[in-house]
C-alpha cells in the first residue's frame, strides 16, 4: 500500500527534517529536531556478511573520508549501520523487496531493509543527500518503489558502447534506483542510407561467438567473460541486465552471416520463417549464451525480440506466433523468464501464445493492444514510443525526452493512451529507450549520455513515486534539484567534475587522473569552454593535445594536419592549422550542437551539424553531429608550449 507523501518544513529554533533532496523522492518523512555533519561518522557497521559489498561501496564514496567497515550486531553514534531485517517480520513485509528505512539521529545513522538491494537504495539516498545538502537532517525516512521494474533500454546493436561506458551507466542507474538495463545486442541500419542495397547496409551482432565464427561485429563487441563479469557487477549495484537478441526481424546481421536464412518474400533483415534452418540456428545461438554450467547471460531474464515482422501473409503470421512460443519455451528451459516486444495485435492469428511466466514490452498500441494483452493475462512493461523513445538527432521521436510532460503526466500505468489503475498487478513497471537508428549521424557516446541522464532522472522519479505532486511548482522545484545531481560518486560521464584552471600542459603527462573515489573517464561535458595560450612549434600530422579512452583532440590531425578531433570512429577538423613561431590564445566552446574555435578572440569556425542524405535521390536528410565531449585524461607528444590551460563547464 502506498505511503502518503509527507512534505514538512517547520521553522523554529531547532532544525527539523524536511523532504530530503534526492531523486526519486522519498515516499514518507517523519521529522525530528537536529542534524548531523558528514564528518562525525567514522565507521560503517553491518550485521550480515552479505552486506559487505554495500558497506565497501559506501566506504569508497563517503565524501568526508574513506570509512572503515566491520561486521557488528549494532551501530553507534559515530557509525552508519546497515541492517538486514528478518524476512518474516512486519517491518520487512511493509517495506517489501526494495524498500528501506533510513534513520538519522543522535545515535547515528541506521539503514534497515529486507534485502541487500533495499539497503543499497537507502545508501544511495544517503549519498544523494551528501551531494545536495550541507548536513544530514534528523528524521526517519521510509521509502519503497511503486513498481518493481524501473529501467532503460540501450541500442548497442546499431552503435557500439564500450564496456567502460556500460559500467558507468550501471553506476548512474544504481544512483537513481533504476534496477533494469536491457541491452539490444543486434540490429541494422536503414538500407536507404546504403545506396538502397541490403548487402551494403550496416548490421552488427555485438557478442563474441565461438559457435558462429565471423558473426561478431568487427567494429565493437563484448567478449563472453566481459559480459559475465559485467552482469555480475551490475547485480552487485542492484541493476538487472536483460540481454536481447532481436529476431526474426531486425536480423540482418544473421542473414549477412548466413544468407540462406534471409526471407525471400520480405526484406533480408527478416529471417525466412518457412526455412527449416531458422529454428535450429536460433536454438544453437541461445544455447551458446544461455546454456552450460557457467552461462554467459548469468541473469534471470532474456529478451527474445520478435518485433516488427511483416504481417501481410496469414500463414507467416501463424509461423511468427509459433516462433514466439518456441523461443519463450526455450528461454524457460534454461531457467530464465522470457521477455518479448508486444506484437500480438499486429500479428493477429489463431496460434495461442501463453501469457504464463512471460513479460511483454509494450511500445506501440497498434502492435499490441494493452487492453487485450491485459485480458490475456500478460505481465507488461510500459515503454510507449510516443513518450519515452530517444533517437538522437534523427528528426523523429525525441532528441531529448520532454521531462516536464513526463513529470506531470506519465506513469507506468499509462501505456500509450491507455490508463490502467495505479499499481495494476499486471503492470510490472516502466522503461525508456535510446535507439541509434541513424548509423552515420556522428552521434558520440557522450552525446548519448547527455540525453540519457535527464531521461533517467524523470523516469526514475515517476516509476518509483508515480503519484507524487506534479504541479507546476513541484516541477520547478524538482527541475532545480535534477540540475544539482550528477552521475553519482563513481561516474562522471556528464563531465561535470572535470575542471582545470590555468595550468601548463606538459607533453606525455596526466591532466586529470581519476582519484580513488573518482570516475573512469576524465572529460568535460556540455556546455564548456576550453582556453589556452600556445607558442606554436612544428607539429607532425597526428600530434595529440589531449586524449581519453573516448576521444582525442589533435593539434595536427593525422589526415590534413589541421586542428581537429576524433571519437566514435569519426574524424573532424577545423579549417585551421598552427604556424610555427606564432603565439596565440585559442578558445573552444562546445555544446550539444557543435563546437566553435576562436583564435585571439575571433571566431575561426563553428562545427555545427552537417547534412546527410538517406538515399541517392537526396529527398530525405539527417543530421551529422560534429560534437565533442572534451578529453582531459592525458596529453600527447607535442612540441608547442601550452600555458594558461583552463577547462570550465557552465550551467545550461
Amino acid at each position: 500500500m502506498k505511503y502518503k507523501l509527507i512534505l514538512i518544513a517547520l521553522l523554529f529554533s531547532g532544525h527539523m527534517a524536511a523532504q530530503p533532496l534526492c531523486i526519486p523522492t522519498v515516499q514518507e518523512v517523519k521529522p525530528a529536531q537536529g542534524s548531523a555533519s558528514f564528518s562525525q561518522f567514522s565507521l560503517i557497521a553491518y550485521d550480515n556478511a552479505s552486506l559487505q559489498p554495500v558497506a565497501d561501496y559506501l566506504s569508497q564514496t563517503w565524501a568526508a573520508s574513506t570509512l572503515p567497515s566491520s561486521l557488528q550486531k549494532k551501530g553507534s553514534a559515530n557509525a552508519i549501520f546497515l541492517s538486514l531485517l528478518p524476512r518474516k517480520g512486519a517491518k520487512a513485509a511493509k517495506l517489501g523487496d526494495e524498500g528501506y528505512q533510513l534513520t538519522i539521529g543522535p545515535r547515528g545513522i541506521t539503514i534497515q531493509a529486507a534485502s541487500k538491494r533495499g539497503v543499497l537504495w537507502g545508501v544511495q539516498t544517503l549519498l544523494q543527500m551528501q551531494e545536495t545538502s550541507s548536513s544530514l537532517p534528523y528524521g526517519i525516512f521510509v521509502d519503497k518503489p511503486d513498481y518493481p521494474i524501473r529501467g532503460f533500454m540501450l541500442d548497442c546493436g546499431r552503435k557500439f558502447f564500450p564496456m567502460s561506458y556500460l559500467y558507468s551507466l550501471v553506476q548512474v542507474m544504481s544512483y537513481y534506483k533504476m534496477n533494469t538495463l536491457q541491452l539490444h545486442l543486434n540490429d541494422s541500419g536503414f538500407f536507404d542510407q546504403f545506396n538502397n542495397d541490403w548487402d551494403e547496409a550496416y548490421a552488427a551482432f555485438r557478442m563474441e561467438s565461438d559457435l558462429f565464427p565471423g558473426l561478431t561485429a568487427i567494429d565493437g563487441s563484448y567478449s563472453k567473460q566481459e559480459m559475465r563479469d559485467f552482469i555480475r557487477y551490475a547485480e552487485s549495484m542492484g541493476v538487472e541486465i536483460i540481454p536481447e537478441f532481436d529476431t526474426p526481424a531486425h536480423s540482418l546481421a544473421f542473414s549477412h552471416y548466413r544468407p540462406s536464412l534471409a526471407s525471400k518474400e520480405f526484406n533480408p533483415d527478416h529471417l525466412d520463417l518457412r526455412n527449416p534452418e531458422v529454428i535450429p540456428f536460433l536454438d544453437s545461438l541461445y544455447a551458446e549464451y544461455l546454456g552450460g554450467p557457467d552461462p554467459v547471460f548469468c541473469c534471470p531474464r532474456f529478451h527474445i525480440g520478435t518485433d516488427e515482422y511483416n504481417n501481410s501473409d496469414s500463414t507467416i503470421v501463424e509461423r511468427f506466433r509459433e516462433l514466439i512460443v518456441h523461443l519463450c519455451n526455450t528461454v524457460k528451459s534454461y531457467g530464465k523468464q522470457p521477455v518479448f516486444w508486444g506484437s500480438l495485435t499486429h500479428a493477429n492469428g489463431v496460434t495461442p501464445v501463453p501469457s504464463d511466466g512471460v513479460l511483454m514490452s509494450l511500445w506501440y498500441n497498434g502492435y499490441a493492444d494493452p487492453v487485450e494483452m491485459h485480458k490475456q493475462g500478460f505481465h507488461m512493461i510500459s515503454i510507449p514510443d510516443g513518450l519515452v523513445y530517444i533517437v538522437p538527432a534523427a528528426g523523429y521521436y525525441y532528441d531529448y525526452l520532454n521531462q516536464k510532460h513526463l513529470f506531470q503526466h506519465w506513469k507506468p500505468s499509462l501505456i500509450g493512451n491507455i490508463h490502467f489503475p495505479h499499481q495494476d498487478p499486471l503492470i510490472d513497471g516502466g522503461m525508456f529507450a535510446l535507439w541509434n537508428d541513424m548509423i552515420k549521424n556522428g552521434i558520440s557516446v557522450g552525446d548519448c549520455h547527455d540525453r540519457i541522464l535527464p531521461a533517467m532522472q524523470v523516469i526514475a522519479e515517476k516509476s518509483w513515486n508515480a503519484l507524487r505532486d506534479s504541479t507546476d511548482t513541484a516541477w520547478e522545484q524538482w527541475k532545480a534539484l535534477a540540475g544539482k545531481l550528477n552521475d553519482g560518486p563513481l561516474a562522471d560521464e556528464i563531465g561535470r567534475k572535470s575542471m582545470v584552471e590555468d595550468i601548463e600542459l606538459k607533453p606525455n603527462s596526466n591532466i586529470l587522473t581519476p582519484p580513488d573515489k573518482g570516475w573512469r573517464v576524465c572529460q568535460i561535458g556540455y556546455p564548456y569552454t576550453i582556453s589556452f595560450t600556445i607558442d606554436w612549434a612544428k607539429e607532425a600530422p597526428g600530434t595529440v593535445l589531449c586524449r581519453s579512452e573516448r576521444s582525442t583532440f589533435y593539434l595536427s590531425d593525422p589526415i590534413r594536419g589541421m586542428l581537429g578531433f576524433s571519437r566514435d570512429g569519426y574524424l573532424f577538423n577545423f579549417k585551421y592549422c598552427g604556424k610555427p613561431g606564432k603565439r596565440e590564445t585559442l578558445r573552444l566552446e562546445g555544446d550539444s550542437e557543435g563546437i566553435s574555435l576562436y583564435a585571439d578572440g575571433k571566431l575561426v569556425e563553428r562545427l555545427k551539424p552537417d547534412v546527410g542524405y538517406r538515399s541517392n535521390e537526396k529527398k530525405t536528410t539527417y543530421k551529422i553531429m560534429r560534437t565533442l565531449v572534451f578529453p582531459l585524461q592525458q596529453t600527447g607528444n607535442f612540441h608547442s608550449k601550452i600555458t594558461h590551460f583552463s577547462a570550465k563547464r557552465s550551467s545550461r
